[in-house]
């Protein structure tokens, strides 16, 4: 990743974007540094792997399952919904993974050429620490479930792996954002429901207060990035994050999984696309970011367009 230098000094000589005044980059990195030794947590420790799953209780709201709301999840059975929901939390569990492997690698792209004894370096490391905490925590959920293994596409596969090798730094931090805020919507009303497993609880309380790090991270770099990257840069970001919103879109819940609970795939993804209430779940979970992404610049023109078409942009 390629992009002009910005200094703690350019910070505090007033560099601001619509949102006010940029922060200093290694203050920034410091707070958060500081909170990841205060709040962080080991998963195979934290959690109870071996307390047996409660009967009657969901793996995901029910809200929050891709097919409710539609008439087919009017025909189905409570115990058929309630696999629907643990097949899908399982591939939202693989998608994090694929989401995190990306992640990983974009933060050592960012960081190779940067002072190694800067907090902001530091604490792109400690994230890094984080993501492969997470990503072994989530396979272990999958395993735990007793459900397959959810990957992406073969296209997808192909699409995350150059999108790794052409993106620009705005870019990469626009697309983890993406990855990580939509979850974060769902993880957030996941942890106090009291319908769903306290296994699924326990896993998504961690990543809630953990990610919330590398939102802030992400952010501040992103907002810096925007206002100091070149225009063809600034631009490319603004298509390459509206083509991410679209593969993100349909990549978000693995089809099979109505294969794997016995119903139609093809009648269950029309209907989900269909589907009223699904739209304007996801569109609520990305309404924090894209009110962002819209105030420092990055929702416009051509990548306006794209995002719209995603269904994440109302």
């Amino acid at each position: 990743m390629t992009t002009q230098p910005l200094t703690d000094a350019d910070a505090l000589d007033g560099l601001r974007d619509a949102l006010g005044l940029l922060k200093d980059r290694e203050q920034v990195a410091e707070r958060l540094l500081d909170a990841s030794a205060k709040h962080s947590f080991d998963p195979d420790k934290e959690l109870d792997w071996d307390a047996p799953f409660e009967e009657g209780l969901w793996f995901w709201p029910p809200e929050l399952v891709s097919l409710y709301g539609t008439p087919l999840w009017k025909r189905m059975s409570e115990e058929q919904r309630l696999l629907l929901s643990r097949h899908e939390a399982a591939a939202l569990a693989s998608l994090g993974i694929w989401f995190e492997l990306i992640l990983m690698q974009l933060l050592v792209r960012h960081i190779y050429d940067k002072a190694a004894t800067s907090a902001h370096v530091r604490y792109a490391l400690t994230e890094i620490e984080d993501e492969c905490r997470h990503s072994r925590m989530f396979a272990r959920l999958i395993t735990r479930g007793d459900t397959p293994w959810y990957p992406v596409s073969p296209l997808h596969q192909h699409l995350g792996r150059l999108f790794k090798t052409i993106s620009t730094t705005p870019g990469s931090f626009t697309a983890t954002l993406l990855g990580e805020e939509v979850l974060d919507w769902m993880q957030r009303l996941t942890f106090p429901d009291e319908r769903v497993q306290p296994l699924i609880r326990g896993v998504t309380r961690i990543h809630v207060v953990e990610e919330a790090r590398h939102v802030r991270y992400a952010r501040e770099e992103l907002r810096r990035q925007m206002v100091t990257a070149p225009k063809w840069s600034q631009e490319f970001t603004r298509i390459t994050s509206g083509e991410f919103a679209r593969v993100f879109s349909v990549a978000f819940v693995n089809p099979d999984v109505y294969t794997n609970v016995g119903l139609d795939k093809r009648e269950a993804v029309a209907q989900v696309r269909a589907c009223a209430h699904r739209r304007d779940v996801m569109q609520q979970g990305a309404k924090r970011l894209t009110d962002f992404l819209d105030d420092i610049g990055v929702l416009r023109g051509a990548g306006r367009r794209l995002w719209r078409s995603s269904g994440l942009l109302a």
